[in-house]
């Protein structure tokens, strides 16, 4: 599917010069200062939302089923996945899974998404063994006082 960009005041100024390219594919509407907007057609909307929920709820079933696979899948689609301890790679998986499946379930992509970014951080500091040393700890103390902004420590 195509997509075609537009400024976000072109389409205020002009909603009849923007709409009709929503025929052949969806409209990312720029803007500056916030985050782009999306404008797609139901239609469309629809079956995007049904294929993610199918493809999900197909996925869930098989890593309930045979979990050894649903690992290997994930872990061709997300080769970062081999930086994380065996144990955690487990948990990785059960999570986004879980995400992806109420996401699908409710549209809500956000939580799947931040999930996926954070397990990806995690991975990647694991990949530095010394890194993920220092992050094991130990730690010396709470660290500093922090004076509270604008006033005395209470």
């Amino acid at each position: 599917m195509s997509v075609q960009s537009f400024s976000y005041s072109s389409f205020l100024r002009g909603p009849s010069q923007v709409l009709p390219s929503l025929t052949d594919a969806d409209v990312i509407l720029e803007r500056r200062d916030e985050e782009n907007l999306i404008l797609t057609r139901a239609e469309r909307f629809e079956a995007t939302a049904t294929g993610l929920r199918f493809a999900a709820r197909s996925l869930s079933i098989l890593a309930r089923r045979h979990r050894d696979l649903a690992e290997e899948a994930f872990a061709e689609e997300l080769p970062w996945l081999t930086w994380l301890p065996a144990e955690d790679r487990v948990t990785c998986v059960r999570e986004l899974l879980a995400d992806l499946m109420a996401g699908a379930d409710t549209g809500l992509l956000v939580p799947f998404a931040r999930n996926l970014a954070s397990w990806r951080s995690t991975a990647e500091a694991w990949s530095d063994p010394q890194l993920a040393r220092d992050l094991q700890g130990p730690f010396d103390g709470d660290g500093p006082v922090i004076d509270r902004p604008g006033g005395d420590l209470a």
